[in-house]
């Protein structure tokens, strides 16, 4: 019996009973997750195991009455459940966020080879490996099967400095100021709006949210996270502003783009926050005044430095460009593969998931 299956339901630990991640749950499924992305945590399972930090992220995205309990990060807090040994790392890609050290546990046996078990695995979600002063720094361990995302995995995807992603949008905002129009980020509702918070200079003027962002910003506060000042997006805030005259800047999902919501905030310039920015078409193509290339997911130097810190002998590559990371690492003598999932990560087009199109929808946070 293999240590880890991948089924239609995601990925599948016989040995412990339970599910990495699962994109399609039931009432009888104990799920370990990796963070608190709709495409990595969703509703309908029994129990969910995750960080301590995940846990009120969770709640907040899944509702307050779920299951949970919670491990704290590092190997020496290795969970054992039923056969199976389960730790969790830091991954740096939201608060909270973790990879999963899984291995058999000692004594144990079962029909597979050891080859065919895998030995031990560490399965990223997803992850960054750069510090950024809000979300638990990534932490690698050595493995022999290591499952790693692939969102940005080509080349062109290098991810400037924090302090030059910082001097850049506090720049653009000023600029938005000095038009007497209020600067709206379009960013992702849990991290990427976090991360664009605490990137702002304050002193430039307000920073408000959308609700649904600012539901999160609650979240964190909740796990620990120390955040800027941050209110409600509302007419009457980003009008004091320009009253003022410093215009504030919004975060809000994409999704609210060309909706009353945002049409009732006034005069605005809006950007978007994403690794896709990268690439030029992606940003010609889009209906903005700016795009601003931030990402909380690993580029192309870092996936292969994950590939080489852990030292696994097998890698298997999802989310994403999976298939160019794939060739360069079988090229490069370390056996990999493709696989398979229901998600490809951070979509191009539009720049929100799934939470935050039915946040829009509402106008309400994901549980009130």
């Amino acid at each position: 019996m293999a240590l880890i299956e991948n089924t239609p339901r995601g990925l599948y630990c016989p040995a412990g009973d339970f599910y990495i991640d699962p994109w399609k749950c039931d009432n009888s499924m104990r799920a370990v997750i990796t963070h608190g992305h709709s495409d990595h945590a969703r509703a309908g399972c029994a129990t969910y195991l995750c960080s301590p930090s995940c846990e009120p992220i969770l709640r907040a995205r899944l509702g307050r009455t779920i299951t949970t309990q919670s491990l704290p990060f590092g190997l020496a807090h290795e969970l054992r459940i039923g056969d199976a040994l389960v730790a969790l790392l830091p991954a740096g890609h939201v608060l909270g966020s973790a990879m999963i050290r899984i291995r058999r546990a000692p004594g144990t046996t079962h029909a597979a080879t050891p080859h065919d078990d895998g030995g031990t695995w560490l399965i990223t979600g997803d992850y960054k490996l750069t510090a950024d002063g809000l979300t638990e720094t990534a932490e690698l361990c050595s493995c022999d099967t290591l499952i790693t995302e692939s969102t940005f995995g080509l080349p062109v995807f290098r991810w400037q400095p924090d302090a030059q992603l910082r001097l850049d949008l506090n720049t653009w905002w000023h600029q938005c100021q000095q038009l007497g129009r209020s600067a709206v980020v379009f960013a992702y509702s849990l991290g990427k709006a976090q991360r664009i918070l605490t990137m702002a200079d304050s002193s430039l003027g307000p920073l408000l949210a959308h609700p649904a962002a600012l539901s999160i910003v609650q979240a964190y506060r909740a796990a620990g996270a120390t955040l800027p000042e941050v209110t409600l997006a509302t007419p009457q805030a980003t009008s004091a502003a320009r009253a003022a005259g410093t215009p504030a800047l919004v975060v809000s999902p994409q999704s609210v783009d060309g909706s009353a919501w945002l049409t009732a905030l006034g005069p605005i310039a809006t950007a978007v926050a994403s690794g896709w920015m990268a690439i030029r078409g992606t940003r010609r193509r889009s209906n903005i005044s700016r795009g601003f290339a931030i990402s909380d997911h690993a580029d192309w130097p870092q996936l292969l430095s994950a590939c080489r810190q852990t030292g696994a002998s097998r890698i298997g590559v999802t989310h994403g460009y999976t298939a160019p990371l794939v060739r360069y690492l079988i090229e490069s003598g370390t056996p990999a593969f493709e696989l398979a999932t229901r998600f490809t990560g951070e979509s191009p087009q539009p720049i929100m998931d799934t939470s935050d199109a039915a946040d829009a929808a509402t106008g309400d946070s994901p549980d009130p």
